[in-house]
């Protein structure tokens, strides 16, 4: 089987950091913020000395053009320097040509700077720019974004003292948690932290709760350093924001979302009114565990936090579609099925990618964990890294990884500059492509296997829905009290419990986790702030999609295609209105809430029956 898990085959990209390809690809880099610079110096000079004889509207054409050839570079030899490491993470070369990459990457990033200051001091001739040059307009809501991050930046020399500052500041206290954590150590068992946490997704129901527990204690012995890092990171938060005029941390937040408020209210007041049916799942969760002896908690009324992830087994030994070990060919074939049954055009895709070798799907030593998919301007092609061992995850994974790439390859023929979407967006193509092979699985498998299944992904979701909405509750109250005061350990702890109160409610007993605020990182960097939401916003944001597909079948996957095609250059609001709907009321919200109420109805079933 090992032998038949794929490497992928980079030579469309580069053929290896010494070839003449790769090496003509650095200068040209090179030589392309030569040009840039040029041109921003001969901006400069003009507006100093003769800015009634500066044309800006052919200055920025030209500008703009230059910048594509440089940015397409600058992406793809980040992205190419990124995966060779990750599959050879020890190769000295690998790592030093990273540095070489991040280096060029930073000159470009002050070039940028430079742009978006002579963009600010001529923004009143945009207007003109557009006219003279029309094929520009599709630039417009970019061009306009800049401006609007542009003034909410201090002045030059300010902007420069707070980044030095934030590295003994925020970054420090970041790293401080980052370091506890990963020190954290049960001298009883000998676990890391890290894995005391992974036996949450133990089948032993004693690990589990014996690991939450020690886990706690590890959290509580260092409550008072956790909360000082937490309570001064968000006072520099506050700080900062306030000299960058913006009204609260949340604006800043959804500015970068490309998402409005009225948006983000109709999010999560649909979160909202489904949580019962969250907490229904978890109390039938909880009822099944019970049932089985599958937990150590005395407590039947809602799940204990330990036993979120508490997996479901099946009560049969027949190797089912969950149970099997798939081969890779058999991934690949069933993958390749599931795409083309939402669209020729998705499974042509799919088919290409196996066959020009896009994907290193083998597991071997020197490769990082996990999984991802890298996009590369130059060519318009990508790459997606995973680690496949047969298991049902891996098809998920896969599955998942390929949604990614196919939003990509449904941009081509746009300029560099509208690669970039916001969180809210980036994972739309990837969820959906993962709900259509769910919703598959979920009809073809087994009774005995279907409510393990279910509860996978309901597990997930209810994380996405219910522990991201306590996320937000928790740090919108932070932020609040913050600004009245300092806040020590017992301050989160009490606001944590509010928080999971709110959201998980009788879904959860009464064994709970007041330190998560410890635990999450985001909480712990500069610049995350609500990190939380756009996760929110993308699984919901899938579904919703994939109820419209329901509807209206085959007919709705061009639609798809052009709503990922414009993800870089629109408002999340403008871009589903181009495609139909209005996300700015609740009713699309649910529309995606109600494909998971269906599957808590099937899950009831299954319990009820004794599964």
């Amino acid at each position: 089987m090992t032998n038949k898990i794929p490497r992928w085959n980079l030579d469309s990209i580069f053929p290896s950091i010494k070839s003449a390809e790769y090496q003509k690809a650095l200068s040209d880099f090179e030589s392309g913020m030569e040009n840039l610079g040029s041109l921003l110096e001969s901006a400069d000079t003009f507006i100093k000395n003769a800015s009634e004889n500066f044309d800006f509207p052919v200055w920025l054409k030209g500008f703009l053009e230059a910048d594509d050839k440089v940015s397409t570079l600058c992406s793809s030899l980040n992205a190419y320097a990124y995966i060779i490491y990750s599959v050879d993470t020890t190769n000295t070369a690998y790592l030093n040509n990273i540095t070489q990459i991040d280096n060029l990457t930073l000159r470009y990033r002050q070039l940028d700077l430079t742009f978006k200051s002579v963009l600010l001091a001529n923004s009143g001739r945009l207007e003109d720019f557009y006219k003279r040059f029309p094929e520009f307009d599709s630039y417009r809501y970019i061009l306009n974004e800049t401006l609007e991050e542009t003034r909410h930046q201090m002045s030059a020399a300010e902007e420069k003292l707070a980044g030095e500052l934030q590295q003994t500041g925020g970054d420090a206290w970041d790293r401080l948690h980052e370091q506890l954590i990963s020190n954290l150590k049960d001298t009883e068992t000998g676990k890391t932290f890290n894995e005391l946490r992974n036996d949450a997704y133990s089948a032993d129901a004693k690990v589990r709760k014996s690991s939450y527990e020690k886990e706690i204690s590890l959290l509580r012995q260092n409550e008072i350093a956790f909360a000082a890092c937490l309570n001064n990171l968000k006072g520099e938060t506050l700080a900062l924001n306030r000299h960058r005029k913006w009204q609260n941390p949340l604006d800043r937040s959804l500015s970068s979302a490309r998402l409005s408020q009225k948006t983000l209210d109709a999010l999560i007041g649909a979160i909202e009114e489904s949580l019962p049916l969250w907490r229904e799942y978890f109390n039938l969760k909880a009822d099944f565990l019970h049932k089985n002896n599958l937990t150590v908690s005395q407590d039947k009324k809602g799940l204990a936090f330990y036993d979120l992830f508490a997996p479901l087994a099946a009560k049969t030994t027949e190797k089912g579609l969950l149970s099997k070990e798939w081969t890779f060919d058999e991934a690949k074939d069933y993958i390749i099925e599931r795409y083309s049954s939402f669209s020729s055009e998705m499974g042509d895709f799919a088919k290409k990618a196996f066959a020009e070798k896009w994907i290193d799907a083998e597991v071997r030593a020197g490769k990082v964990g996990g999984a991802y998919d890298e996009d590369f301007a130059l060519g318009h092609q990508s790459r997606i890294m995973t680690n496949f061992t047969g298991a049902f995850s891996d098809i998920i994974t896969l599955a998942h990884e390929l949604g990614h790439a196919y939003h990509f390859s449904c941009m081509k023929g746009k300029p560099t500059a509208f690669f970039s979407y916001p969180m809210t967006l980036a994972e739309t193509a990837s969820t959906f492509a993962e709900t259509i092979v769910k919703q598959d699985m979920i009809s073809k498998c087994s009774d005995a296997e279907k409510i393990q299944i279910l509860d996978l992904d309901l597990q997930d979701v209810s994380q996405v829905l219910v522990d991201i909405l306590c996320r937000f509750y928790f740090e919108k109250s932070v932020f609040e009290e913050r600004e009245k005061g300092e806040l020590n350990a017992d301050d989160f702890c009490r606001l944590m419990k509010e928080a999971q109160e709110k959201s998980y409610g009788s879904g959860l007993n009464g064994e709970r986790h007041e330190y998560m605020w410890a635990v999450k990182s985001h909480y712990y960097s500069t610049g995350l702030d609500f990190y939380n939401f756009p996760y929110a916003f993308g699984q919901l944001f899938a579904a919703g999609l994939y109820a419209r597909y329901q509807k209206e079948g085959a007919a709705f996957a061009k639609t798809y295609a052009e709503l990922l095609s414009n993800t870089g250059n629109m408002s999340c609001e403008d871009l589903c209105k181009k495609a139909g709907f209005d996300i700015t009321q609740k009713d699309f919200w649910k529309s995606g809430i109600e494909m998971y109420a269906k599957e808590v109805e099937m899950m009831k079933a299954g319990v009820a029956g004794g599964v």
